[in-house]
C-alpha cells in the first residue's frame, strides 16, 4: 500500500488515479474527526458530511500548492481546512434573521451561553497547547483522537516501525499536551 506521501506526490505529478486514491482513504477519518463539531444549530442544508466532502474535493483540486513540510501533514491541512469551513458555516448561519416562533414549538436544543463558553474555552486550551508541541506530537495526536486513525495506520503516517511504536509515541504525546493544557 502506498504511502499518503507517496500519493500525494504523484497528484502533483497530473496522476487522477493517485488523487482519487487520496480521496478515499482520507473521507472516512475526516467524517469521523468531523462529525459532531459542527454545532447544530449551525447545520441548516448542509450537512457535515457534505462540508467534508466539498473541503476534501476543493483541497484535492489544488494539491499542486500544497508543500508537505512533515510526515502527516496533508491530513492536518485537510483537517484545517474543514475547520475553517465549519467556522464560515457559523458565521453564515449567525447572520441570518431569527425565524418567528410559533405556538407549540419544540425547545431550542442548543447549549446555553455559559455551555458553549466553557466547551469553547477547553477548546481553545487544546488547540492552543496542541500548537505548542512539535509537529510528531501533535500529528499522532491528530491522527488518533481527532481521526481516529489506528495504531498500525498512525505507524505509517508517521513512519514508525510498528503499531507498538505509534501506541507509545501517542501516549508521550498526549502526556506533553496534558502538560501543555495545564501550563496555558
Amino acid at each position: 500500500m502506498e504511502s499518503s506521501a507517496q500519493l500525494l506526490f504523484r497528484a502533483k505529478q497530473g496522476d487522477e488515479r493517485a488523487l482519487e486514491l487520496l480521496y478515499q482513504r482520507c473521507l472516512t477519518p475526516l467524517k469521523q474527526w468531523a462529525r459532531g463539531r459542527l454545532p447544530r444549530w449551525a447545520r441548516g442544508l448542509t450537512d457535515t458530511d457534505d462540508l467534508v466532502q466539498d473541503t476534501l474535493l476543493r483541497s484535492l483540486r489544488g494539491v499542486d500548492a500544497f508543500d508537505p513540510r512533515h510526515s502527516g501533514a496533508f491530513l492536518a491541512y485537510l483537517r484545517q481546512g474543514i475547520l475553517n469551513r465549519m467556522r464560515d458555516e457559523i458565521r453564515r448561519v449567525r447572520r441570518l434573521p431569527e425565524a418567528e416562533s410559533t405556538a407549540g414549538e419544540v425547545p431550542d436544543g442548543r447549549p446555553s451561553p455559559i455551555e458553549e463558553a466553557i466547551g469553547r474555552q477547553s477548546l481553545e486550551r487544546y488547540e492552543e497547547a496542541l500548537l505548542r508541541l512539535k509537529p510528531d506530537d501533535r500529528e499522532a495526536i491528530l491522527a488518533r483522537l481527532e481521526l481516529g486513525l489506528s495504531y498500525q495506520q498512525i505507524a505509517q503516517s508517521l513512519g514508525r516501525p510498528s503499531a507498538d511504536a505509534a501506541r507509545v509515541a501517542v501516549s508521550r504525546a498526549l502526556l506533553r499536551l496534558a502538560r501543555e493544557m495545564a501550563h496555558g
